[in-house]
């Protein structure tokens, strides 16, 4: 009796500890490919980009190209499905600040959201998920969208949704509230000034690309034109159309390196 007792109490203390360990194998995953956007990215800032896409699906080809490049990728998925099942975890369970309802709602969008990208990631290994770029996908779901009574509308409401999260994402970072989930006591000085300029630095540059894509939303919904919607891949060559050329898209791409760093932290100090 007293042995299922002590099983029963010791029960969820194991499921705990393997959902901490599910999130920072997520977030491993996640770090690898914004490094490999950051790069792709960076390639086409310096006019060596040719034919890549500076998205998670040319972060998945890239990927795929390295010696044993399809057993990363299957690492991958399982990275992102531990991601997603730590982030509905989250949802359905709290925990700390994750009690709150707006937290939990939060939390079961990215899970949602973490499941397609495990779904995307096991399509590509498998050799059926190279078909379409984010661009495309963008441009489809828009014109779909967009064929629906009050279509235009609701275009426009995602690409200011998109705008607004962006713009959050990015303020948060300039106030390093980033720096609340990390476990920043057991960091050396070094260390910690480290992680807060990845994380802030990578922040800014990931909230500057979720609010480019929404104004390219926008835009779509204004001028009833879907084309005019752009995924990763496009909203990032944008910023090297701006009046200062390639050099934003060399600081975007910058800080998309330094937010797939920043993930790797979050797999280390992250307070799960």
């Amino acid at each position: 009796m007293n042995g299922v007792a002590k099983d029963t109490i010791h029960a969820p203390a194991r499921n705990g500890r393997w959902l901490r360990v599910a999130g920072r194998a997520g977030f491993v995953a996640r770090g690898v490919v914004y490094l490999r956007v950051g790069y792709l990215a960076l390639k086409i800032a310096l006019g060596h980009g040719g034919g890549e896409e500076a998205d998670r699906q040319g972060a998945f080809q890239q990927v795929a190209e390295q010696p044993f490049g399809r057993v990363a990728l299957w690492l991958l998925v399982v990275g992102f499905a531990c991601m997603a099942l730590w982030r509905a975890s989250a949802a359905v369970f709290g925990g700390g600040e994750q009690r709150k309802a707006g937290t939990r709602i939060l939390n079961g969008g990215r899970a949602v959201f973490y499941a397609v990208v495990c779904w995307g990631a096991a399509a590509f290994a498998v050799g059926a998920g190279a078909s379409s770029n984010s661009d495309t996908k963008s441009q489809d779901w828009s014109a779909t969208l967009l064929g629906k009574p009050g279509g235009r509308f609701l275009v426009g409401a995602v690409g200011l949704a998109v705008i607004g999260v962006g713009i959050g994402i990015a303020v948060r970072a300039v106030l390093r509230k980033f720096l609340r989930k990390l476990d920043t006591a057991v960091m050396s000085p070094r260390t910690r000034t480290a992680v807060t300029v990845a994380g802030a630095g990578g922040n800014v540059a990931r909230g500057a690309v979720f609010a480019a894509a929404g104004v390219f939303a926008l835009v779509a919904a204004v001028r009833f034109d879907p084309g005019q919607a752009k995924g990763v891949d496009d909203t990032l060559r944008s910023f090297a159309s701006t009046p200062v050329g390639p050099w934003l898209l060399v600081v975007i791409a910058l800080g998309l390196l330094l937010f797939g760093c920043f993930s790797f932290a979050n797999a280390r100090w992250r307070r799960l």
